[in-house]
């Protein structure tokens, strides 16, 4: 890839907001790294500019991978759902139906059935499923799709974080056992370390939702929620156990070894790679611009051209290509310092610079994104250099993260503590009478004083509670983490 004759005129070129103002940041970025574009005229629907799509596209194919290399097989399901399929759970449509876009109409005809723009899949495929299962023999049954998806969102939009169509995938899995349905729900929270932390290097912290905040319909939910520059947290993956109450609805049974008819047991998990994507900008991110993972990074390496060498540096870009990197070279006529800080911006992770003295003496200069350390390397080690350094880049930009990350966590023990740590952001640990129903009064106590709302318990650690509920006195029967929330 080549990047166009473009000259350096109009905008000014790079950022010009820092990121501790991490608002207009963000909504700079998104616009000057040409990620999206906001001006369409439907309020919460985004167009996806290549930058962004190529980093997704590669986001993707890793989850799904890790999704097949778990047995999970892809399905294209319609984006449509008939309104008798929500009708048969009565909790799921409740939960859903103030977000739901209606089909009504084919051309100037009113369809004698209502069809749902898809905001999420079960009430699709497990009609389908009720159809596969028959025997234990057909078990598991484990699938998934990458789609988009449509909530009428009333909450303030915001590109890659909230909107009225996002893109996700969505697996659906069915179980002969209860206790098969448990080992997939923590193979869930597996997956989401493996791929979304290791790769995409955004952490995490894995709570059970209270009861009060749980997917409609669903036995448990246990969910994965990062942190964003600004103190707010954001929900990552979630993963469900529905238990057998969508088996129930929709006649998912089947006749086990002994002869006799069963209902299924069931869990879906929803990585949202729009919503990671939104983290790997906003975590990673600095006062230049973009920083990219390097194996999602849209280009992994830039290279510039400097003096004549334009011959060159397309060779060294085949070389690079047919090894499996993703390059372009930036033979336009803007000058070299432009062309640095447009990559920079952009977030290429290794940036070539290859002059005629470079060409003469048979090397190359490395420039790493995260650091801006330049290294010296010979011509013929081009590719070992590339992937050593973008190697170690994405390990630096992890740790820091992580190290970010663990500075999020405080302590109240009062409501007065808990309302001035959340003013700095972050999640708070406490003590709370209970997750349960009888815990939602306290919670909506905490929701309305500082509008920041009780995420739930940890499901990667044990933690006892000490004292008292941190709203009515009483004595604490969980320990939960309260954060302001997008």
């Amino acid at each position: 890839m080549s990047a166009g004759k473009k000259e350096a005129k109009g905008d000014t070129v790079g950022m010009t907001v820092p990121k501790k103002d991490f608002s207009e940041w963000f909504t700079e970025v998104i616009k000057k790294a040409e990620l999206a574009d906001l001006r369409y005229n439907a309020k919460g629907f985004l167009v996806h500019r290549p930058w962004s799509v190529l980093c997704m596209k590669e986001m993707y194919r890793l989850y799904e991978g890790e999704l097949e290399r778990r047995c999970h097989m892809p399905v294209w399901f319609p984006a449509v759902i008939p309104e008798s399929n929500f009708k048969k759970e009565a909790e799921h449509i409740e939960g859903f139906e103030p977000e739901l876009f209606w089909v009504t109409h084919a051309g100037s005809d009113e369809l004698t059935e209502r069809l749902a723009l898809r905001p999420t899949s079960e009430t699709a495929m497990y009609t389908m499923y009720s159809k596969w299962v028959r025997s234990w023999r057909d078990l598991p049954l484990k699938l998934y799709q990458s789609c988009q998806v449509w909530r009428c969102d009333t909450k303030a939009t915001r590109p890659f974080i909230r909107g009225r169509e996002f893109h996700w995938i969505e697996a659906h899995d069915v179980f002969a056992t209860e206790e098969e349905a448990k080992n997939q729900v923590k193979e869930d929270m597996e997956m989401t370390e493996v791929i979304m932390h290791r790769e995409f290097g955004v952490p995490f912290i894995s709570f059970q939702r209270p009861e009060w905040d749980k997917f409609p319909g669903a036995v448990h939910t246990y969910a994965a929620d990062t942190m964003m520059p600004d103190g707010k947290a954001l929900q990552q993956p979630s993963t469900h156990l529905l238990g057998q109450n969508f088996a129930k609805s929709f006649n998912i049974r089947f006749k086990d070894k002994d002869e006799k008819e069963k209902v299924a047991w069931q869990t879906c998990y929803g990585p949202a790679i729009w919503r990671m994507f939104s983290s790997v900008v906003a975590l990673h991110g600095d006062d230049k611009g973009l920083v990219f993972p390097f194996k999602i990074a849209p280009m992994q390496v830039a290279i510039i051209p400097i003096g004549g060498t334009e011959k060159e540096a397309y060779g060294l870009q085949k070389e690079l290509m047919e090894a499996g990197i993703r390059v372009i070279v930036d033979a336009s006529d803007n000058t070299p310092g432009w062309k640095f800080n447009q990559w920079e911006m952009k977030g290429v992770p290794i940036r070539i610079e290859l002059g005629p003295k470079e060409v003469k003496e048979g090397r190359l200069t490395l420039v790493r994104r995260d650091t801006g350390k330049k290294t010296q390397v010979n011509r013929k080690a081009a590719l070992k250099s590339v992937l050593t350094e973008g190697g170690e880049l994405t390990k630096s930009i992890i740790s820091k993260a992580d190290n970010w990350f663990t500075g999020k966590i405080s302590n109240a023990s009062s409501m007065k503590e808990l309302g001035e740590c959340l003013k700095s952001g972050g999640f708070v640990r406490t003590e709370l009478c209970s997750v349960g129903k009888d815990g939602e009064a306290c919670a909506d106590r905490i929701k309305d004083r500082f509008h920041a709302e009780v995420r739930g318990k940890r499901i990667d650690v044990e933690e006892k509670p000490k004292g008292d509920c941190v709203v009515c006195g009483s004595k604490a029967q969980e320990v939960v983490y309260v954060a302001k929330q997008y």
